[in-house]
């Protein structure tokens, strides 16, 4: 899952904020999976969180939700995007059937958003910015197409061009509360506290409460500030919007916890990472740190 980047300030949010946000945003108690059927190596969103690619027969298994209902989006290679509801009791089987596009704006930005994910080095981050440029020459109120386009110029360190395609997606859809997640992202890797600040409860309003990229966008700037407790307030609040499916948050939240000295819950939360990552890219260090911390002294 393409989620977590890096993502308030003194007068952030206060103690009792922070409970009433906690009390918005705590899943519902009862858990289900799903599994999306539709086109091979489709991406599927749930509540505009990526949660994975279907595989060569088209499926997508064992998708955690938590309770309510949510909304599902799916976007395959050469077909028109959908989405559709999740109902509160809906589980197992979810089948999409998706329909060949035609439509050059969405197929250009299909193509775009393949190259701007595939791109080792800048040389594929400019094809990936002339393939956004066609399709919003095609459409230029194609505000994913400009969000996009912010996240490769992020990429490219062009701060002042994402900043602007941030500008112009927002213009295309005025509550867009994955662009204001961006953005709080932007701003943050560039030293503007405060902006980030706004940018990432603005994202979090917009999205009614529901926006793990901003959380933990809030959390990294309480890390950057050294509060470590609000850190991992605030990637707690993630991974439980996230139903329990991103790995490196429980990474950021035991280091986080670690830096306080509660060495129970570092070792809980780095195992976590381990259950859900085994084989992945930080797992032989988080081994060894969850080695350290068993055998350093109570």
């Amino acid at each position: 899952m393409k989620l977590v980047y890096g993502l308030c300030l003194l007068v952030l949010i206060p103690g009792a904020a922070l409970a009433q946000r906690a009390r918005q945003t705590a899943p519902a108690t009862t858990a289900r999976t799903i599994t999306v059927l539709t086109e091979p190596k489709a991406i599927v969103w749930i509540d505009e969180v990526r949660r994975g690619v279907t595989n060569d027969s088209g499926a997508l298994a064992d998708l955690k939700l938590s309770g309510g209902g949510h909304t599902l989006r799916v976007r395959a290679s050469g077909f028109k995007e959908v989405s559709q509801p999740i109902t509160a009791i809906q589980r197992g089987e979810v089948r999409l059937r998706l329909l060949r596009s035609t439509d050059q704006a969405e197929l250009l930005f299909q193509k775009a958003e393949d190259a701007r994910e595939t791109a080792k080095d800048d040389v594929g981050r400019q094809s990936a910015v002339t393939l956004y440029q066609q399709a919003l020459k095609t459409r230029p109120a194609f505000s994913a197409a400009h969000l996009g386009l912010a996240r490769v110029f992020s990429d490219l360190n062009d701060t002042d061009k994402a900043l602007a395609e941030i500008e112009a997606a927002r213009s295309a859809r005025p509550v867009y509360a994955e662009a204001s997640a961006v953005e709080g992202r932007i701003y943050r890797e560039t030293g503007q506290t405060e902006e980030a600040i706004g940018a990432f409860n603005r994202a979090i309003r917009e999205a009614h409460g529901f926006q793990p990229e901003a959380h933990v966008g809030i959390g990294r700037v309480y890390e950057d500030k050294g509060q470590y407790e609000l850190a991992a307030h605030e990637f707690k609040i993630a991974i439980d919007q996230l139903a329990d499916t991103e790995p490196i948050i429980y990474q950021l939240l035991g280091a986080a916890y670690e830096k306080t000295g509660s060495t129970h819950d570092a070792i809980v939360a780095y195992e976590n990472y381990l259950r859900l990552a085994p084989n992945g890219s930080q797992a032989s260090a988080v081994r060894s740190i969850v080695e350290q911390l068993k055998s350093s002294p109570p």
